[in-house]
């Protein structure tokens, strides 16, 4: 089995572009294709999660293979044992560091209320659970005829659940599933309302793209032997994003119900940008200055991406004396508060701490330290 290092550079530089729009200096000062769409659309933000998605399929494709010929209750015990922790560490994420400020500047414990139960890696959790249920109950061939399934199905729930406003945020069936169910102060706030942009109901197209990064990895592994298979994935990757585009005037690309358009048109440009680094790196060897960096976040992906959520928690829990600012805003202040362009100077602040976080990823790399579940 070939193992091409640019599968592990795009699942790096997914990982450090996600620390970059994750982290601006100033949330009010961000450069718009470094925040997601409004709604509909996609922006280089809206790229990220797929990818991220798109990559643990590919990563799948190693690990699947050595879980083929196991008996299916030591399969089942394996992918649960992991679905649990990667669900387990989102939701502690979430909720992390488990106090915040009262309005008379005192810390209290947070309240159970404001618990969030859904995010990203509980997102990653989910779909790496039912792919591998997919792949290895119905292998290949199953899985891909189920994922065109679940894109269709979304679809049509979308649209029988609210024919009149199915694809607003305030019309979207999931949300008023979600309050019944697990009640709004559990749900996302970000959009001035109970909406969650990493439940389950917005689910099935996710799932899909992941099985569809566990078919292109295997794919690579397998099969790409030269140029011509290499044309051929890129082509395959112009015809998806061709083919997300066209569905997008019926359903529209929109990363926070997560449509069926929005999956096949994110899988399409993954594909396609996965090809150029194929060519580049495992062709041409070519290892630019960028190279090692992205290496280095490939490899200890899960740890990079918690510490990179655990850091800025814990700096605005640090007040800073005779200032109403705590440690992020502070750090960002002395260093580009002064600057006459603040959009940049958000986006230079972003870097420097995705340069923060590589330091880590490069101290693990030499130490031969791998974290994994």
């Amino acid at each position: 089995m070939n193992r091409f290092k640019s599968l592990d550079i795009f699942r790096g530089f997914t990982v450090a572009a996600m620390i970059l729009v994750n982290n601006p200096g100033n949330y009010h000062h961000v450069y718009p294709q470094l925040e997601h769409s409004a709604w509909h659309g996609c922006t280089f933000t809206d790229l990220i999660f797929p990818f991220f998605l798109f990559a643990v399929g590919n990563s799948m494709a190693f690990s699947l293979k050595k879980m083929e010929e196991i008996p299916s209750a030591v399969f089942l015990k394996k992918i649960s044992k992991r679905f649990l922790l990667l669900f387990l560490i989102g939701f502690l994420l979430n909720i992390f560091p488990f106090v915040e400020w009262n309005s008379q500047h005192q810390l209290e414990w947070l309240s159970m209320e404001k618990y969030r139960y859904f995010g990203v890696l509980q997102r990653i959790a989910l779909c790496y659970f039912c792919s591998a249920l997919l792949i290895y109950y119905l292998k290949d061939k199953g899985a891909v005829i189920t994922s065109i399934f679940l894109l269709l199905f979304y679809w049509l729930i979308c649209y029988i659940a609210n024919p009149n406003d199915p694809y607003s945020l305030e019309g979207w069936f999931g949300t008023a599933l979600d309050i019944k169910l697990f009640g709004a102060s559990h749900l996302y706030h970000g959009e001035g309302k109970a909406f969650d942009p990493e439940d389950i109901w917005s689910a099935p197209a996710a799932i899909s793209q992941t099985v569809f990064g566990y078919i292109t990895g295997k794919y690579i592994i397998q099969r790409l032997a030269g140029k011509k298979e290499l044309i051929r994935l890129f082509a395959w990757g112009l015809a998806l994003m061709v083919a997300g585009y066209l569905w997008s005037f019926a359903f529209p690309i929109n990363k926070k119900i997560w449509t069926s358009s929005y999956c096949l048109f994110t899988t399409g440009i993954a594909l396609a940008f996965l090809s150029l680094l194929i060519y580049l790196i495992d062709f041409l060897k070519i290892k630019g200055p960028l190279y090692s960096v992205f290496d280095d976040f490939g490899k200890n992906t899960l740890f990079i991406y918690c510490l990179s959520g655990i850091v800025p928690s814990l700096c605005a829990l640090i007040l800073i004396p005779n200032t109403k600012q705590n440690l992020w805003d502070f750090s960002y202040q002395a260093i580009f508060g002064n600057w006459t362009n603040q959009t940049l100077g958000s986006v230079l602040f972003a870097l420097l701490f995705v340069f923060l976080n590589w330091l880590v990823a490069l101290f693990l790399r030499k130490k031969n330290i791998y974290i994994k579940i």
